[in-house]
């Protein structure tokens, strides 16, 4: 995206992900961290897709009564989606052996909401990617737990991480989503919701 077309907003990320913040900065934009505390839970009667949707627009939510003419805020909640259950974040060790044990051997989708937000706009979407894991091992998950960070990541993995690398047997989708943000819709959203607010 040429740099003019952003540069009379201030762009916020609403997210401390070290992930989501390397991606952003990947596109080549000039952008803000500003996180808010806010509930992580969501209707019990949501599915999938949904419970990313509202986590995001959630998230959004805090910023609104605060939002200025020139910023868009950028929030964004990723969940993994194995046999209907969601995989959040694991609470500890055995919660992260418990999670990777569901993946070993299965297909799971990884779908992350995003919510743009203006004083005048909200467009808000999901991604979804399949992602297909071979048989993991006890010694296996034990090492990536021992060696690696589950604890930060929903399902307890990161794709870019070792068990991805050596597990990962294939993907249908965007990776990035994987990752954290499917920065191939949110440039394409940006790139609209600029133009469309000059």
């Amino acid at each position: 995206m040429p740099a003019e077309q952003l540069s009379k907003y201030r762009i916020i990320l609403a997210s401390r992900s070290p992930r989501r913040i390397q991606l952003l900065r990947d596109m080549g934009i000039d952008f803000g961290v500003e996180v808010r505390d806010y509930d992580e839970t969501y209707p019990q009667n949501l599915q999938g897709s949904e419970i990313a949707m509202y986590l995001a627009r959630h998230k959004a939510d805090s910023f609104r009564k605060e939002i200025r003419e020139n910023e868009i805020v950028i929030t964004a909640d990723t969940i993994v989606w194995c046999n209907g259950e969601v995989l959040g974040k694991p609470e500890n060790e055995e919660d992260a052996r418990r999670m990777i044990r569901i993946l070993a051997g299965n297909t799971h989708e990884v779908i992350t909401g995003v919510t743009l937000l203006t004083t005048s706009r909200e467009i808000s979407f999901t991604d979804t990617t399949k992602v297909t894991f071979q048989e993991i091992t006890e010694k296996e998950i034990n090492y990536y737990i021992e060696h690696f960070r589950p604890y930060d990541k929903a399902g307890a993995y990161g794709i870019q991480e070792w068990i991805g690398i050596t597990s990962c047997s294939s993907i249908e989708g965007s990776y990035f989503n994987v990752v954290g943000l499917p920065v191939h819709r949110v440039y394409k959203e940006l790139k609209a919701l600029t133009k469309e607010t000059r």
